[in-house]
């Protein structure tokens, strides 16, 4: 299953449980693609012809912040770094994303590792065992350097920020909707953000397991929420996607957070996956009002 699969696979399970439970007000809707998924927005009491300009606002916003987060354009901050090891003048955005990682990555006792790039390539192309081998020297968050100025990786070393970006565009989105007056908005970017209400009430989120049953629902007001679910996509001969620095799969079958900051709530999902139940708790209590909301072992 490739990644624009699993995405829309997890966009779509969220998509489909968030819904408001009446429409006693006006609903815009937006429907586009960011990071090679589809992402969707939900404006209450905004007209058509408002909405068009705020939706075209956000689609230029979300051009400019894969410029900085996409694996798979060229072009982008990210790309560049993982082909030349070196980025000069690193984005504001990009830096906020990495002080978040080093957070996250000393909070699971190392388990949240972006680094774990190379390694998961070499899984995923299947390799072979030598070459896994080779790939799990080059992950090692401490190695990375970041500053104002500069970001270095390692000779050999890539980023991946699949397990935090989708959140920290999302939250990047719903600054810019809060600035232009905007306050009642559901926003999926790959990570789900209820903004005010809807038009009935609090927005209402679901979380489904893969086959669609929902196992968890919750009322969001000004709160994120993510879930990750290993499974979702298999590489190589058939490991699951979410993998430990060392390679070991993940010990949790799925895992949603919520939270203030869809980025917050985007990497503890993904970081929970790899941590057990007793650690987990203590892990999330350093991050104020996150909540574990599920928490499935495999």
């Amino acid at each position: 299953m490739s990644l624009l699969n699993r995405r829309r696979f997890l966009v779509i399970s969220a998509a489909a449980c968030v819904a408001s439970t009446g429409s006693f007000a006006a609903v815009s809707r937006w429907t586009g693609q960011a990071l090679g998924a589809p992402v969707s927005m939900q404006l209450v009491g905004v007209d058509q012809a408002e909405a068009h300009k705020i939706f075209a606002m956000v689609e230029a916003e979300l051009v400019r912040l894969e410029e900085i987060f996409s694996l798979y354009r060229e072009t982008s901050e990210l790309s560049r770094l993982n082909r030349f090891g070196v980025l000069d003048d690193p984005s504001a955005e990009l830096l906020h994303v990495l002080s978040t990682c080093s957070t996250l990555h000393d909070a699971s006792n190392a388990q949240f590792d972006p680094t774990i790039q190379p390694l998961w390539k070499a899984i995923a192309q299947d390799s072979g065992a030598a070459a896994v081998e080779t790939a799990k020297q080059k992950v090692g968050w401490s190695a990375i350097r970041f500053d104002a100025s500069q970001v270095s990786l390692p000779e050999g070393a890539a980023l991946t920020l699949n397990g935090i970006a989708q959140g920290a565009v999302t939250d990047r989105i719903a600054a810019r909707l809060r600035a232009n007056g905007l306050r009642d908005v559901l926003i999926d970017m790959g990570e789900i953000a209820a903004i005010g209400k809807g038009p009935n009430g609090p927005w209402s989120v679901g979380v489904a397991l893969p086959d669609g049953t929902i196992v968890h629902r919750l009322t969001a007001t000004d709160r994120a929420i993510a879930t990750s679910v290993p499974a979702a996509m298999l590489i190589g001969d058939g490991q699951d996607h979410i993998l430990s620095p060392s390679g070991k799969g993940p010990v949790n079958g799925l895992v949603s957070v919520s939270a203030p900051s869809a980025m917050i709530a985007d990497g503890l999902s993904t970081a929970l996956c790899l941590v057990d139940a007793t650690k987990a708790e203590a892990m999330v209590a350093g991050f104020p009002e996150a909540k574990i909301e599920v928490i499935k072992p495999i």
